[in-house]
């Protein structure tokens, strides 16, 4: 029998915190829909789709089998300054 382990906001956080080095991060759900805050120098010079791809590839092979819709908003650390 195989398990699958429910996916949780933390468990995307934490895959997240492991790829990438962010100035924020912040991950809601409901265990089907999760939506993402993710403030990363990384993202300097990038458009929306460029930032969310590099999110997209810190997850890997999640994005194509557990995590099945994840949102996001992305910013440069003065973006997320500037936006609040």
């Amino acid at each position: 029998m195989v398990t699958i382990a429910m996916v949780t906001p933390e468990s995307i956080q934490l895959g997240i915190a492991q790829g990438m080095k962010t100035a924020h991060l912040s991950v809601t759900g409901d265990g089907q829909h999760f939506e993402a805050i993710v403030v990363s120098e990384e993202f300097a010079g990038k458009n929306r789709i460029a930032r969310h791809q590099i999110v997209f590839q810190t997850l890997g092979e999640r994005m194509r089998g557990e995590i099945h819709a994840l949102s996001m908003k992305t910013y440069t650390l003065e973006e997320w300054e500037n936006s609040r």
